[in-house]
C-alpha cells in the first residue's frame, strides 16, 4: 500500500504582499523589463497604462527608461498597490486598484499599455486584451510579458521538477502546464484575435544569480504566486524533504551562489489606426 500522502488541493493564487513577492520574482521581473522596454523603443512624453502592475517594477522602470509624461498602474491587489504606491516618488505615477476591464472611461486616453507578467494570472485574458487595446488610441503599442515556465524559467522549473518527482499527482499544478499562455504561438493568436496589428514575438533572458541556496529557497515560503503557494500548504516533513531534493539538483558555484536563468516572452503589437 502506498504511503505517499495526497497532493495538497489547489488554493487560489495568493498575490498580495509586495515585501514576499519582491524576493521571488519582482527583481527578476525588472531585469525582463529594461530589455522589453528597450525593444519597444517608444518615443518620450507618452501616456502609459501598466495593467496588473504589481509591486511597480514595470512602471518604475518605464519612470527611469521611457521619460513618460504619466503612467497610471493598475491591479486587484490593495496590498501590492499601496506597496507600489509607497515605494515610487515620481509625481508621473499614479496608482489604483483596478481591473482593466472596467476602464472604459479610459477609452483610447494611452499611447501604450503594457502588461508584465499577468497575462496567465487573469482569469479571461482576451477580454483583458481586448480593454488594454480599446484604452490605447489608434495607432497605439500594446504589449506583454510573460515567463517561459515551461522551459526556460529555471528557477521555477526546479521546482516544479522535484515536486512532480516526489508527487506525480502534482503535475496539473506545474505552472508549465497550467498556462498556455507562457508559449509565443498561443501569446500571437491572442494578440491576432484581440484586432492588434504588426504583431511581434521575442524570447528575452536575464541571468537569475542567488547568494546562496536560501536566496533561493526563502522566496518559496512567502506564500506569493502558485510555486509558494503549493509550498506553504505542504506539511513540514513533505516541505523538508522537496527542499532536500531541490538542493541536492542545484548548481552550486564554491563561493556558494547558484547562477540559473530566466527567459520571458515578449509580445506586442499595435492597435487598428
Amino acid at each position: 500500500m502506498s504511503t505517499q500522502q495526497p497532493t495538497p488541493d489547489r488554493r487560489p493564487d495568493v498575490w498580495a504582499a509586495g515585501d514576499a513577492y519582491e524576493p521571488y520574482v519582482g527583481r527578476w521581473s525588472r531585469l525582463v523589463a529594461r530589455e522589453f522596454l528597450a525593444w519597444l523603443a517608444l518615443g518620450p512624453d507618452l501616456r502609459w497604462l501598466d495593467v496588473g502592475c504589481g509591486t511597480g517594477a514595470l512602471t518604475q522602470t518605464i519612470l527611469a527608461q521611457a521619460n513618460p509624461r504619466e503612467v497610471i498602474g493598475i491591479d486587484p491587489s490593495e496590498g501590492f498597490i499601496a506597496y507600489a504606491r509607497d515605494r515610487t516618488r515620481d509625481p508621473r505615477a499614479a496608482f489604483k486598484t483596478a481591473d482593466v476591464r472596467g476602464l472604459a472611461a479610459e477609452a483610447g486616453g494611452f499611447d501604450a499599455a503594457v502588461a508584465g507578467l499577468v497575462l496567465n494570472f487573469i482569469p479571461e485574458p482576451a477580454a483583458a486584451l481586448t480593454a488594454m487595446a480599446r484604452a490605447v488610441r489608434p495607432g497605439g503599442t500594446v504589449a506583454c510579458y510573460v515567463w517561459d515556465y515551461a522551459e526556460g524559467m529555471q528557477l521555477m522549473r526546479v521546482f516544479w521538477d522535484a515536486v512532480v518527482a516526489l508527487d506525480p499527482g502534482a503535475r496539473e499544478l506545474d505552472e508549465g502546464r497550467r498556462f498556455p499562455l507562457c508559449r509565443p504561438e498561443p501569446l500571437r493568436a491572442l494578440f491576432d484575435e484581440a484586432g492588434l496589428q504588426r504583431t511581434q514575438v521575442r524570447a528575452i533572458d536575464v541571468p537569475t544569480v542567488f547568494e546562496s541556496f536560501d536566496d533561493y529557497w526563502s522566496p518559496f515560503l512567502g506564500g506569493q504566486g502558485p510555486a509558494p503557494t503549493y509550498c506553504m500548504a505542504l506539511p513540514e516533513d513533505r516541505r523538508r524533504q522537496l527542499h532536500d531534493r531541490i538542493r541536492a539538483s542545484l548548481p552550486v558555484a564554491p563561493d556558494g551562489s547558484i547562477r540559473l536563468s530566466a527567459r520571458a516572452f515578449a509580445i506586442r503589437g499595435a492597435t487598428p489606426g
